[in-house]
């Protein structure tokens, strides 16, 4: 199996449980790594966007601070990828999960849907981020042979000791043999906690593997990440712990536990200050010609734009990453449109819904993504 085969095959399923065995095996669960981490975005982006402007200011910027985490997290896999020899894909339909998704490597494959900011939405993201302290990877004597994928925090684990085990087979030059070229670096990306940094080696692949799971689920069995050690930042609670925070309406102080709970100042949520939304929405729930159905439209096409953005800036031109920015921008004030509309329904309008984004990227988004823009033309 040729790389490029084994990252389209990651684009839309999980890896086998176990270990990654070889160079390609490794691309296909660094692709699938990146398509998780993506997964997360949409729904994150929809509890952001529902917020109605100027409310819930401490809740939104703390949301905004996990979507670009996330960013971080997709752009330190890609890093990892290239490192390896591999090719990040983004910027194709498959690697859009349609929504709802059942989140991968979990026990329980619960739903993950496009739903509004509140206590189900919440409640959702704590299962994405729930923190898996017993995540030993496949073959270890405590994991059964057919278990099958328990955690995120298992999965990345086996990407780790995959690492460990082919540097040790075929030694870290001959592994590493990605184009130094291709790495995003700190001058590409703008960040909320942490930042980005080229894998050049196992010790900073190693260091990639642990910033992603550390700002998910804290370290060490904390409610904080590691920021201040891998960064000289001032540390934060991972993300697991940041939407508590807004659940339990109260922040964590800096001996508290995740035992514990939060026993900081109380964080203030108004819950009714949103836009409620169909959580199953579908663009042909739009009538055709509508300005609704207009504007989500156009949202899909923009979101394709910042895939193919990503993907140029990962294919081996990093400093196109800063093209994200307006991008993202114009999905920002898209979205804002977008969700003060009551749904065209008037069953969903009667129940207080409004029209909402839905994520549906298709190849002829990204056909036009291309002719639209290229890092050749600026």
């Amino acid at each position: 199996m040729t790389a490029d085969v084994a990252g389209e095959l990651a684009v839309v399923g999980e890896p086998p449980f176990r270990v990654p065995r070889d160079r390609a095996d490794l691309h296909t669960f660094l692709q699938a790594a990146l398509a998780l981490e993506h997964l997360t975005i949409p729904p994150y982006l929809t509890a952001m966007y529902t917020l109605r402007p100027g409310t819930n200011r401490p809740a939104f910027y703390a949301v905004r601070a996990v979507v670009l985490e996330e960013m971080l997290h997709m752009t330190l896999v890609a890093n990892l990828l290239n490192a390896v020899g591999g090719r990040p894909l983004v910027a194709n339909s498959r690697f859009v999960t349609g929504y709802p998704a059942r989140l991968p490597y979990s026990r329980d494959r619960f739903p993950v849907a496009l739903r509004h900011f509140g206590v189900e939405a919440l409640e959702t993201f704590l299962r994405i981020e729930h923190p898996a302290y017993v995540a030993e990877p496949p073959g270890h004597p405590s994991v059964a042979a057919d278990e099958g994928w328990t955690s995120v925090g298992q999965f990345y684990a086996a990407i780790r000791e995959g690492l460990l085990r082919l540097v040790r087979a075929v030694g870290e030059d001959e592994l590493f043999t990605g184009d130094p070229a291709r790495q995003v670096g700190p001058q590409d990306f703008y960040n909320s906690g942490g930042e980005v940094f080229p894998v050049t080696g196992l010790a900073s692949a190693l260091r990639a593997v642990e910033v992603i799971t550390d700002q998910g689920e804290g370290a060490d069995r904390t409610v904080f990440n590691t920021d201040d050690r891998f960064f000289g930042e001032v540390r934060e609670p991972a993300h697991y712990f940041r939407f508590n925070e807004i659940l339990q309406q109260r922040t964590y102080g800096p001996q508290d536990t995740p035992a514990s709970g939060p026993s900081g100042p109380a964080l203030e949520v108004g819950w009714a200050d949103v836009y409620p939304v169909d959580p199953e929405a579908k663009v042909r729930h739009y009538p055709q010609g509508s300005a609704v159905r207009e504007a989500a439209e156009r949202f899909n096409a923009g979101y394709a734009r910042l895939l193919w953005v990503l993907e140029c800036a990962y294919g081996g031109r990093p400093a196109v990453l800063r093209e994200a920015v307006p991008v993202m921008l114009e999905l920002r004030d898209l979205a804002e449109r977008l969700y003060r509309n009551p749904h065209p329904d008037a069953e969903k309008a009667a129940r207080g819904l409004h029209a909402s984004a839905t994520y549906e990227v298709t190849e002829a988004h990204f056909a036009a993504a291309r002719e639209r823009w290229s890092p050749d033309r600026g």
